[in-house]
């Protein structure tokens, strides 16, 4: 049975086009929660009597919503799980939120003796961050140039669309809701482009293979949805590996890596659906303006 993807374009299209003018809204209203990682923050050193472990600390932590703070044993340790030297780095906090954490250390978790209390720059500056966009940007640029070479440039061009689209996603996600970015965001972001990318070639280069075995009344839709048929369970099959790792990080690799696997079950979950509803029906709504483009293949 041939899947009818793109009979339903007008939907696809429509519910891509509201969920990214929520997104855009959301990013240029309510902005994004950028971590201590972009902002700089506080670095909080106690010594404790007894060693403790980094999941009590950030029990503690958690009262003052604090428990994405990246916490480091030092010193000497018991194992790799707990030790007496403890270094906080979270953002940055004022003095009396510095007391009042040392003070709840104290109370639930035994004495000790602060080491230290500082404050301390971005480690992720302006100009690294510049320098991040330029690439994602020369990346595009070479991607589109590739499939364009490969393929042709309506389909670089309905590839990208499908990428744009699922980056917005993930952006909008994370401002709406102020989810923190630290640096693990952009190794995620580009883990997602490269997934949305060989999702729309897997199914683009489905399409040039059956441009020269369809029949001469198929429609450029006929051809689509022939082609989404036959490569849909190589995309869920990958689809299911992926979400059950990132499904996995996200509920038991704990508080720090949770915004990371979230930004990639969204972005993956936006990739699959980008690639086979809306970049195959972009390519189709182009391609079908033209019908003569075709037969000129053949």
């Amino acid at each position: 049975m041939t899947l009818d993807v793109i009979k339903h374009h007008r939907w696809w299209f429509a519910i891509s086009s509201t969920l990214v003018i929520i997104s855009l809204i959301s990013i240029f209203t309510k902005g994004f929660n950028f971590g201590i990682d972009y902002t700089g923050g506080t670095i909080v050193e106690v010594v404790f009597d007894q060693p403790v472990e980094v999941s009590q600390v950030r029990d503690v932590l958690k009262e003052y919503n604090l428990e994405n703070a990246q916490i480091q044993l030092s010193g000497d340790t018991t194992g790799d799980t707990a030790g007496e030297d403890v270094m906080i780095r979270t953002r940055n906090l004022e003095p009396s939120e510095s007391a009042a954490v040392i003070e709840s250390l104290t109370k639930s978790i035994g004495n000790n003796t602060v080491k230290r209390i500082e404050t301390v720059g971005a480690v992720i500056g302006s100009e690294v961050t510049e320098h991040a966009l330029l690439n994602l940007v020369i990346a595009f640029a070479a991607l589109a140039l590739y499939i364009s070479y490969r393929f042709e440039y309506k389909v670089a061009i309905s590839a990208l669309v499908a990428i744009f689209h699922d980056l917005i996603m993930v952006l909008g996600v994370f401002s709406y809701f102020q989810l923190e970015i630290d640096a693990s965001f952009l190794a995620a972001i580009l883990t997602v482009v490269g997934y949305s990318m060989n999702e729309s070639v897997v199914i683009f280069d489905r399409v040039r293979e059956n441009t020269h075995t369809h029949k001469r009344s198929d429609t450029f839709a006929d051809l689509a949805n022939a082609s989404i048929t036959q490569s849909i369970h190589r995309s869920f099959y990958t689809l299911a590996t992926v979400m059950f790792a990132c499904v996995s990080l996200y509920l038991f690799g704990g508080d720090t890596t949770k915004n990371f696997a979230l930004c990639m079950i969204i972005g993956f979950a936006s990739g699959a659906y980008s690639s086979i509803c809306v970049a195959t029906s972009l390519w189709v709504m182009w391609k079908s303006r033209n019908k003569n483009d075709i037969r000129n293949q053949q």
